[in-house]
């Protein structure tokens, strides 16, 4: 490991993201975002006392991570859709935090110091507002923002001498790395990099973590012990190394670390914490399980909101500093799957865990999770514990300000694929670019080039892993193969107007679980058994500014139709003869009754598979037998259903 002072130089990305704003989303993501600013995102700061009245903004409230959570989604949230009201929302945020900047440097509200459970500096919040502020000032100009984050980091570099990083801060060092990378490649001063390197020091050994992982099965409450620290310090859960967001967002620390290490070991393991995590503890969605804690491989286990969209950022954070296609498959199938699977289609509420086999959400005092509370997996406004309510907004928008980047060669990369639309300095013209698509439930996509004069500027096309077959036609030409796996590279000078046609061909696979059940994958979605819901309510919150079929309440979900079912499948075939339609693509796609594409398979019920401990049981080991009648079954994708099951064993 490099001393403080190496001197080492900060190695550039591989790709470098477009400002919140450039990329205007369209089609369906436009409705999904569009949805989410008239959900809770767009009106939290108006009702929900730890952001409308938190302390970061002079209120009375809370004054940790919960408003910098909020702010963090709420920044790009509102420049991808020009939204004047919300625009002036974070606009009265950001004013209010610098306005309060301490003399010394110090961003945001000192603890009280009678609080035995709180030091009065603590940096993790701080970690979240600073990714807040570099994006408003990347959206707007804001030249306020460059110095007040240099003052607050240089009073971090002084007081990490006298107190190193704890708690919280200690193993999510990464997010404090990729604003000081930030702020130094706009004031490039050396004793930023010698804080990065101070910092990591002072971190949880992500790398050395994985490298012997320990948590190979599904952490018990005798199982987990808290850290032994120095002094006593705030923890509120127990081992912080087995915390599910905790490793969702140490994915991008190696990753992070080796802009500045060099290490080629360092560049390489994040592929092995991803590795480890999907064989211990994956779920077939692309994330993995954690009710607080690791939770190994069961499908009825939850996976905490606040990780998936930590996931998320993580690999678009690695995305931009590694150029690995590989990483983007895996953003669209948790983006795809796991993210509207566990917030209700109007954006009102949230659930804190999720499950692949969710049968049911209801309040459950004998429950299948470690940690988590009777209420974990009901949908409201804040379940168990308010911190998804502050930090799931930052999912969605940061995904749409992720699909395209800046590529080194001065041309645009297609990282992954929705409807939008781009402005972008290329080659000395003015480019648009236009992406109308069904994706990620159509298979073709018409990409649109316009250039005010003629330019010559390399795209680079991703071609999706499971892209077998994959076909490229430029400007009426001919379709030619394109390699999966890969960016492939159109360099071409750009006049006028080009049209590029791009097929990838989504062709469904079975993927074997290791509980012996099935799950289906076409393309980056993955395919489930929805089950009928019937919502009931179970509390109300007040606030009398919105009126809706789910806003207002927090929501129990139960089983309408039966779930306990085997699939009979066509053993000589790799997609088990399953048969896919296409259906209209409507207003609200990640819905059971507006799935835009669904497939048909024969199935029997399995009487014998009932629920246990408020969830489903274990997946019995297939091949099973039944006795019931075959029935024509419809699966959907998993986004859509609320209630399913996405493992399901094979009929003898």
């Amino acid at each position: 490991m490099p001393p403080l002072n190496a001197g080492r130089a900060l190695l550039p990305t591989a790709l470098t993201p477009l400002p919140p704003g450039a990329i205007r989303p369209a089609g369906w993501l436009w409705r999904q975002l569009r949805a989410q600013a008239d959900g809770l995102s767009g009106h939290l700061a108006d009702f929900w006392p730890d952001v409308a009245n938190s302390a970061w903004i002079g209120g009375a409230a809370e004054g940790w991570e919960r408003g910098p959570y909020w702010l963090d989604g709420a920044v790009p949230l509102a420049f991808l859709l020009d939204d004047e009201r919300l625009k002036a929302t974070v606009a009265r945020w950001v004013d209010a935090i610098l306005a309060r900047q301490h003399p010394d440097g110090w961003l945001g509200p000192l603890h009280d110091r009678s609080d035995p459970r709180r030091r009065p500096y603590d940096p993790w919040p701080v970690f979240v507002a600073l990714k807040a502020l570099t994006q408003y000032q990347e959206a707007t100009g804001d030249e306020r923002i460059v110095p007040a984050a240099r003052r607050f980091l240089a009073r971090l570099d002084a007081l990490l001498d006298e107190q190193p990083l704890f708690d919280w801060g200690r193993y999510r060092w990464a997010d404090l790395a990729v604003s000081i990378y930030w702020l130094y490649e706009r004031a490039p001063e050396p004793w930023l990099l010698e804080l990065a390197a101070k910092s990591f020091r002072q971190s949880f050994d992500w790398r050395a973590h994985f490298e012997r992982f320990p948590y190979r099965e599904k952490q018990r409450r005798e199982q987990i012990h808290p850290p032994a620290p120095p002094e006593p310090q705030v923890t509120f859960c127990t081992d912080l190394a087995s915390h599910v967001v905790n490793n969702a967002m140490a994915i991008k620390s190696p990753g992070v670390w080796y802009r500045l290490s060099h290490d080629p070991a360092d560049r390489a393991a994040a592929q092995r914490i991803i590795a480890a995590l999907d064989e211990y503890h994956g779920q077939v969605t692309g994330v993995f399980t954690g009710d607080e804690h690791l939770a190994g491989l069961g499908p009825e286990q939850g996976t905490e909101l606040c990780a998936v969209v930590e996931y998320m950022y993580s690999l678009e954070v690695l995305l931009a500093t590694l150029g690995d296609p590989a990483l983007a498959d895996r953003l669209e199938r948790i983006a795809y799957n796991a993210l509207p699977a566990t917030i209700t289609p109007d954006m009102w509420a949230h659930q804190y865990v999720q499950q692949a086999n969710q049968v049911l959400c209801a309040v459950v005092q004998d429950r299948v999770y470690t940690n988590n509370g009777p209420d974990a997996n009901i949908f409201g406004l804040e379940p168990n514990y308010g911190c998804c309510t502050a930090n799931m907004h930052q999912g969605w928008p940061k995904f749409a300000t992720h699909l395209w980047m800046r590529s080194p060669d001065g041309g645009l990369a297609a990282v992954a694929y929705a409807p939008c639309e781009l402005s972008a300095l290329c080659g000395g013209a003015e480019v648009s670019v236009t992406v109308e698509t069904g994706y990620p439930f159509r298979e073709d996509l018409a990409i649109t080039v316009r250039a005010d004069r003629a330019a010559r500027f390399p795209l680079h096309l991703r071609v999706p892993a499971w892209a077998d077959g994959a076909t490229l036609a430029v400007d009426g030409g001919p379709a030619e193969p394109l390699e999966p796996g890969a960016f492939h590279r159109v360099e071409r000078e750009w006049r006028g107007e080009v049209a590029l046609k791009l097929r990838l061909p989504m062709r469904a696979e079975l993927l074997r679980r290791p509980h012996g059940g099935v799950a289906v994958l076409r393309g980056p979605l993955v395919y489930a058994l929805p089950v009928g819901e019937e919502w009931r309510p179970v509390r109300t919150w007040g606030w009398e500014g919105v009126r809706g079929e789910f806003a207002n309440a927090d929501w129990e979900v139960h089983p309408a139709t039966a779930w306990n079912y085997a699939l009979a499948l066509e053993p000589a075939r790799p997609d088990g003869g399953l048969v896919f339609e296409e259906r209209p693509l409507g207003p609200r796609p990640f819905t059971a009754e507006g799935a835009p594409v669904v497939a048909r398979v024969t199935g029997a019920r399995v009487p014998g598979w009932e629920l246990a401990r408020g969830a489903a049981g274990p997946v019995p080991p297939s091949p099973v037998a039944s006795d019931a009648p075959r029935e024509e079954l419809r699966l959907v994708p998993y986004g859509c259903a609320r209630l399913r099951v996405t493992e399901l064993p094979v009929l003898a």
